[in-house]
């Protein structure tokens, strides 16, 4: 029988998932094979023995739970490899690779590969990160009032699913630099969302810039924007100033309030977006910005844009990656969640400890519509904790407009406007004075009225003053 035949039939032996996990449990690098939402389907002996963990107990577990700074999940969702990256294990930082792969377009595997075989190549390279690190560190003191990412994804909180798929977005947004459209009402988190994309992704490292349109005078604009030579206009500095496009370089730059940029200088923007370059004020040298752009806005720019007042190709040049942020309303599963998040924060801040929401009061705060969004649920928590006597808060402590529901609604047909509202007044006042024992202090307090008005209000609609 010739020796190829012979090979032949010796591996016909073993199948094909047989022979590709023996050579998978020869090599001597570390190999982890997951998901694509990051469990572990597979993990050989040599990174087994690196990690001190025995391979086959950590099938079925997370990938975070078993190795330290993994983002093989995050490659699971955005789909995009990454090669020769530094990551810190066990004290050393090892270069590895994270691969998807892919059936059909679809990610149905992670393949990750750990290279620790040369240790004299880690010790160069760990003395080479520790240098990078040293002038990051450096760049970063330079930049302290810059770098503002305070959030990233884990900052985010809610489970509810419109929540889920929009962080699913954010996330796989992190693996581009296309420009990034966030659209949503005021208090909705936008300014959060943009930090945690620029937070989890390559440009991490450098400045996250961030300017407020509606907050900088329309003639002023252009500078803050692009900056300014020396000389070129009254009141300049004498060495100029760089823009905050310049800044930018390598990094992030939010533009939020978008929807308020003026007319005139929506060309400008345009052009700066798509050549990456421009000149300061009063300058003649052409600047170039490697940046990442991120804009929001709480207005309608189609609306805008029907109305002449916003560019339809400085729109389309943003909303390459779209996400709607929806209102708090819109997403009642997560109010307990921010609730209870923002007041375990506020009370730490104030060294309360154990403070709480009892059951009715978490009712009446998922009851309510929100219409300022979590900004406004943190400011009813901060001005009901500022006042609280106790560790647990009770309906009774949260402001009126969010107990209304428990007073009698009187129809809009029983009588004139002034008579709703003297029955409506009447009715408020007897329920705070029966849920006070008649405390006529309490009771103007938690109305924030003069407690002089309250007697007064009593006398005008002829409730006793006591029971």
């Amino acid at each position: 029988m010739p020796p190829h035949k012979k090979s032949l039939k010796c591996t016909s032996a073993f199948s094909d998932v047989e022979i590709y996990q023996r050579i998978f449990d020869s090599i001597q690098n570390g190999i982890m094979v997951t998901d694509p939402k990051g469990y572990i389907t597979y993990l050989n002996p040599a990174y087994g023995r690196f990690l001190n963990l025995d391979p086959e107990m950590q099938t079925g577990r997370h990938c975070t739970e078993v190795v330290e700074n993994t983002r093989m999940h995050i490659v699971g969702k955005t789909g995009k490899a990454e090669i020769n990256h530094i990551q810190g294990i066990k004290g050393l930082n090892i270069v590895v690779q994270r691969i998807p792969v892919k059936k059909k377009g679809k990610v149905i595997a992670v393949f990750g590969l750990v290279m620790f075989s040369d240790l004299k190549e880690i010790t160069r390279l760990a003395q080479k990160v520790g240098m990078l690190e040293s002038k990051v560190k450096l760049y970063e003191a330079e930049l302290l009032s810059l770098r503002t990412t305070r959030y990233s994804f884990e900052s985010i909180i809610g489970e509810s699913p419109v929540m889920r798929d929009l962080k699913d977005e954010a996330l796989r947004a992190t693996a581009s630099s296309y420009p990034v459209l966030i659209l949503g009402d005021c208090g909705t988190g936008k300014e959060m969302f943009a930090q945690a994309i620029h937070h989890s992704s390559a440009r991490r490292v450098h400045p996250f810039v961030k300017i407020n349109c509606a907050a900088i005078p329309r003639d002023l604009l252009e500078s803050e924007l692009f900056g300014y030579d020396k000389g070129a206009f009254t009141g300049a500095r004498t060495k100029g100033k760089p823009g905050k496009f310049e800044l930018a370089h390598r990094g992030t730059i939010f533009l939020d309030e978008i929807g308020d940029m003026p007319v005139e200088m929506q060309p400008k923007l345009l052009r700066v977006i798509e050549e990456k370059e421009f000149e300061r004020v009063g300058g003649t040298r052409v600047i170039r910005s490697d940046f990442r752009l991120i804009a929001a806005t709480n207005r309608n720019l189609e609306k805008m844009m029907d109305e002449g007042s916003f560019r339809r190709d400085l729109y389309y040049r943003l909303n390459v990656i779209p996400l709607n942020i929806p209102q708090l309303k819109h997403r009642r599963e997560d109010i307990g969640l921010l609730a209870q998040k923002l007041l375990k924060q506020m009370a730490s801040e104030a060294d309360l400890y154990d403070v709480r929401l009892d059951d009715q009061a978490l009712k009446g705060l998922m009851d309510y519509h929100w219409p300022g969004n979590v900004r406004e649920l943190a400011n009813v928590l901060e001005r009901t904790l500022s006042r609280l006597d106790n560790n647990v808060i009770r309906m009774d402590d949260l402001p009126f407009y969010i107990q209304q529901k428990r007073f009698k609604k009187i129809p809009a047909d029983k009588g004139s406007l002034r008579a709703i509202q003297m029955d409506t007044e009447k009715s408020v006042l007897e329920q705070v004075l029966k849920d006070f024992d008649y405390n006529k202090t309490r009771a103007a307090e938690h109305l924030g009225i003069h407690r002089t008005l309250l007697y007064r209000k009593l006398k005008k609609h002829g409730i006793a003053l006591h029971p």
